[in-house]
């Protein structure tokens, strides 16, 4: 006979499909069971669409009446774009309710299943909840801290290089790996390089080839491009700025003059706080997530900007590509940092490895982050 545990581990299952598609809101799954038996099942798919809950009461029907609703966040009380789901399930006549995690949004945080009690539904509350948190983690720290969770994405050869001396970098990893840095991509809600990476690659930084499974709802848009450029260099003609509006390009120098030629080509700029050569690289970031509601972004970018975000403990996770090749004393460095002393070292704490084809990909967390 199946458990709580079970039906939580499938609403969790329902959840990860909607990895790629639910920005800027939670991922979230749901599963509906009277008698035993599962009646509606329902995740997610894109925000301003109905939430787990409504989807899965849309499958069950009638069979709602007397089911135990299993939900990996807390049952939203608000209205927003859809109508708060506490209630939704309250008018199908759900007895009980079983919850992952409370939902870290201040405009819910513990009002829903408060909201379910005082219409008499039994409310259970942290079954999974390690499980639930780990499908959420960006959405989770803006809303409690008003910053996303930053992935820096780094690809070197096995003496630790970036780049040739001349700023020449493709390819240094295989297909296997660039293919999963598509996937990296396709979930992030920004995709943040510097200047340097636009002047020497022309980066585009957008998804092009995924291959995950058709179970997952995909993205209705690419993800935001964002350039950090503190005297506005960006090139009009430049490939990151596109014709879809998700370039934005952000500045700290009050003195450039261009800014109106660049939204002309198409980008969004925005001024942030900084000085004239240098953005306050926090400051940008909550900017991300205040204004453009940002969970989790990605950095591709060069030893500058990859080596400050890291010396201001900007960064959650590191994700390093290793290809076993061999680029020289000559070629350029991870990072840049200003460090003199083994006691100034970085610590890291590995917490995965995993083979694309000939490449190791290591994902470490900062032990100060």
């Amino acid at each position: 006979m199946l458990t709580d545990h079970d039906y939580m581990t499938r609403a969790i299952e329902l959840a990860e499909r909607g990895r790629y598609s639910t920005s800027p809101n939670p991922r979230v799954g749901c599963v509906l069971v009277r008698d035993g038996i599962i009646v509606g099942e329902g995740f997610h798919h894109y925000a301003g669409e109905g939430h787990a809950e409504v989807n899965a009461l849309r499958m069950a029907g009638d069979k709602a009446q007397g089911a135990t609703a299993y939900v990996t966040l807390e049952p939203c009380s608000h209205r927003g774009k859809t109508g708060p789901c506490c209630q939704a399930l309250v008018n199908a006549g759900v007895v009980r309710v079983v919850t992952a995690m409370q939902d870290p949004n201040p405009l819910v945080a513990g009002s829903g299943c408060q909201y379910l009690r005082d219409a008499g539904i039994q409310t259970d509350i942290g079954l999974l909840q390690a499980e639930a948190e780990a499908l959420n983690p960006g959405f989770i720290k803006r809303m409690s801290i008003g910053l996303p969770r930053v992935t820096c994405k780094l690809a070197m050869s096995l003496d630790g290089r970036t780049a040739m001396e001349n700023g020449e970098s493709q390819w240094i990893t295989g297909p296997e790996a660039r293919a999963e840095v598509q996937r990296l991509r396709a979930e992030s809600c920004a995709i943040i390089t510097g200047i340097g990476s636009i002047l020497i690659d022309d980066s585009k930084l957008n998804v092009r080839e995924l291959a995950i499974d058709d179970s997952y709802a995909m993205p209705r848009q690419q993800p935001l491009r964002v350039v950090m450029d503190s005297r506005l260099c960006t090139p009009l003609d430049a490939s990151v700025i596109g014709n879809d509006g998700r370039c934005l390009v952000l500045y700290s120098n009050p003195d450039v003059g261009n800014v109106e030629d660049l939204r002309q080509a198409g980008a969004r700029v925005i001024r942030v706080s900084g000085q004239s050569q240098t953005i306050d690289l926090e400051a940008a970031l909550r900017y991300l997530a205040e204004k453009e509601q940002c969970n989790e972004v990605l950095i591709e970018a060069g030893a500058t900007l990859s080596g400050a975000l890291l010396e201001a403990g900007l960064i959650d996770e590191l994700h390093v590509f290793i290809a076993p090749v061999l680029l020289g004393s000559k070629a350029r460095p991870l990072f840049e940092l200003p460090l003199m002393h083994m006691a100034d070292k970085v610590g890291l704490t590995i917490v995965d490895r995993h083979q694309f084809g000939d490449d190791m990909r290591i994902i470490a967390v900062p032990q100060e982050a």
